[in-house]
């Protein structure tokens, strides 16, 4: 059974700070990628970063790059995943729904983020608002 369940994100100033969070259940086996994707209105879905969970290889696109970070804890057997996204000197064009993902069989970090279209598990969607 999979479970995603976020937190976090609302309204915050250009320059400012916001840290996400996702709790992903995976019982009993884990999963091999969690990542988190969001969508502005009027443009694609894009993954902006992305984990592998047994490499522990980190994926950003570049527009997040050296501003977001991602990190995690989990459980001894991986069935249990904490992510965070911690996101700095947030601007206009962030302000988007983001989401938690998950992903059993994918487990290249790169590749997930890649592949935004995929049928994946998805959290419940948290709204990021970045303005003055």
């Amino acid at each position: 059974q999979l479970a995603i369940v976020q937190s976090g994100g609302g309204l915050v100033q250009p320059g400012g700070s916001l840290r996400l969070s996702c709790s992903v259940s995976a019982l009993p086996f884990g999963v091999n990628t969690i990542g988190w994707f969001r969508q502005a209105p009027g443009k694609e879905r894009e993954g902006i970063s992305c984990l592998g969970t047994r490499d522990g290889s980190i994926f950003y696109i570049d527009s997040v790059k050296g501003r977001f970070t991602i990190s995690r804890n989990n459980s001894r057997d991986n069935a249990e995943n904490t992510v965070y996204l911690q996101m700095n000197n947030l601007k206009s064009e962030d302000t988007a729904l983001y989401y938690c993902v998950a992903e059993p069989l994918i487990t290249s970090a790169r590749a997930m983020c890649a592949m935004a279209q995929r049928s994946y598990s998805w959290g419940q969607g948290t709204q990021v608002t970045v303005s003055s």
